[in-house]
This record gives structure tokens, C-alpha cells and sequence, in this order.
């Protein structure tokens, strides 16, 4: 087993910050079978065009994804297969482990499905 010193492991946790979001995780998912252009990733997913270029230039930016011009189109791709192996190891992982990680209180849905409630006896700033 490889030893991870503080910046190893804040890299990673970084790496996984990135892809933990369900749109670009959805954005990834659908780059899998091969480029796509910014359109077919918006038909596909069914998010918004400009939500899937913000995505897209996210992953682009960190080196998931790779882009390339195409007359007045751009494809995108996978960058590395190895992202792939690790979404898939991942779903192999959640085959054990995901009704734990579904009931889990410390993993919160969303910030909307868990506002956070002022403390008795604060005042909220407004």
C-alpha cells in the first residue's frame, strides 16, 4: 500500500470533490462511450447548454476531459480511461456498501433537503 502524505491525500480529496457532483458526474457518464459534442452532452443529460459548458471546461480544466475542434464543433472525450476504472470500481463498490452510504445521516442529499437551522438564542444575520 502506497503511504499518502497531507498533500497526496488533500489532492484526492480534491479529485473526488470534483466528481462528486451528480451533473458532472452525469456529464462524465455520458462521455463514456466516446466524444460528444457540448449538444449531445445537453440532449443526453438533460441539463441546460450553458450548465454542461461550465461542467465540461471544470473537467477540462482539471484534466478529465480533452476537447477537439471540429469545424464549428467541439468534441469531448474521456481524457483517461482510468477515470472510467474508477466510476466503475466505484459501482462495484456500491454494490456492498450503498444502502450503508444511502441511510448514512453524515451524507447529506442536499443543502435544500437539510437546511441549516439558526441555534437557539442566535439571531440570523440578514
Amino acid at each position: 500500500m502506497k503511504s499518502a502524505g497531507a498533500g497526496s491525500l488533500g489532492l484526492r480529496a480534491k479529485l473526488f470533490r470534483g466528481l462528486a457532483d451528480p451533473s458532472r458526474l452525469g456529464v462524465i457518464e455520458t462521455l463514456r462511450e466516446g466524444p460528444l459534442p457540448v449538444s449531445e452532452v445537453v440532449t443526453r443529460t438533460g441539463l441546460s447548454q450553458p450548465n454542461v459548458s461550465m461542467h465540461l471546461a471544470c473537467l477540462a480544466e482539471c484534466g478529465l476531459v480533452q476537447w477537439q475542434r471540429r469545424g464549428k464543433f467541439v468534441d469531448y472525450r474521456i481524457a483517461d480511461r482510468r477515470v472510467l476504472r474508477l466510476l466503475d470500481q466505484a459501482e462495484d463498490l456500491l454494490l456492498g456498501v450503498g444502502p450503508l452510504i444511502e441511510g448514512c445521516p453524515r451524507y447529506r442529499r442536499t443543502a435544500a433537503a437539510h437546511p441549516v437551522r439558526p441555534v437557539p438564542g442566535t439571531r440570523s444575520k440578514r
